[in-house]
């Protein structure tokens, strides 16, 4: 047998080349083309990921970025629809642990379809580590994953530093409301206690943990500095004129010096990709609050 021309082992050596590239990013590839995203820090997490385009559908709370409200909506993430969620044809379902309700998850596994659900109980930077990562595991981008935590880290580095310089500690009563009927108070162990404390301000209610019912008497007692409230919560109520005829508030330092805080429900308490810029914001807002109801 003759000697091999040198063009033809070149042209093997460039082939098997090919193929070792094509391997590795093979291994990169997202594992998913069609993804149905349940939480809005999960779809927000898709998208810093650059995986954005293969969502085909999101839930009620995927508010950021703008093009997440653009597409199609199965309902809010505790009240999926599965009829609606399988009308998009997903193969892979992101779900926070909140999902639900049990009903319908079992419909979409019984269908076959990939449910994978979200570690998003734990309202620390640790957290949010952990749900990004396993949110790029899913779709196949771990190493954009890795580079997102590192991004983060950093950043969140700086915003605790610059809450370190701070000298004063508001203390901070946190309102949920849907309306004068459904008004809430935060205590501790939720995603706003833990909003507070990275932004180094004092809840100013404790003794419990979770929500419970605002009263006149709780509100006067916890004499808050600043009253902080999502921004759609605040609309419900009318604005910063009916957040003063709520129970107690206008009896509170917060309503009478006009110190009340709006942000965005997602932005506040997601604990997404954004929360180094949330912590930052809201530190920054609770010691110079813009004018009152200001919104972030």
């Amino acid at each position: 047998m003759g000697k091999m021309p040198a063009w033809k082992g070149l042209s093997f050596a460039l082939l098997a080349l090919l193929a070792v590239v094509c391997a590795g990013r093979a291994a990169e590839k997202p594992s998913a083309s069609r993804i149905v995203a349940l939480g809005g820090s999960i779809t927000e997490i898709v998208y810093a990921l650059d995986a954005g385009a293969q969502l085909v559908g999101v839930d009620a709370s995927s508010t950021y970025p703008a093009a997440a409200a653009r597409l199609p909506q199965v309902g809010y993430q505790r009240q999926v629809s599965a009829e609606g969620v399988l009308s998009l044809k997903p193969t892979l379902i992101l779900a926070t642990e909140e999902a639900g309700p049990p009903a319908a998850l079992d419909q979409l596994k019984a269908a076959g379809v990939k449910l994978a659900v979200v570690p998003s109980s734990e309202h620390t930077p640790a957290g949010v580590e952990a749900k990004i990562r396993a949110v790029a595991k899913a779709v196949g981008r771990t190493e954009r994953g890795e580079a997102l935590v590192a991004g983060l880290r950093k950043d969140l580095a700086a915003a605790r530093g610059e809450v370190a310089r701070q000298r004063v500690r508001p203390r901070v009563l946190f309102l949920y409301a849907r309306g004068a009927n459904t008004l809430m108070v935060a205590g501790q162990d939720n995603a706003a206690d833990a909003m507070l404390n990275l932004a180094g301000a004092t809840n100013a209610v404790d003794g419990y943990e979770g929500y419970k019912p605002l009263t006149a008497e709780a509100a006067v007692a916890a004499a808050p500095d600043v009253v902080l409230v999502p921004a759609a919560g605040l609309a419900s109520v009318g604005g910063i004129d009916g957040l003063a005829q709520l129970p107690g508030l206008a009896l509170t330092p917060a309503l009478k010096n006009k110190r009340v805080v709006a942000m965005d429900d997602l932005y506040l308490l997601g604990f997404g990709p954004r929360l180094a810029q949330a912590v930052r914001d809201l530190s920054r807002q609770l010691r110079s609050p813009a004018p009152a109801g200001a919104k972030v």
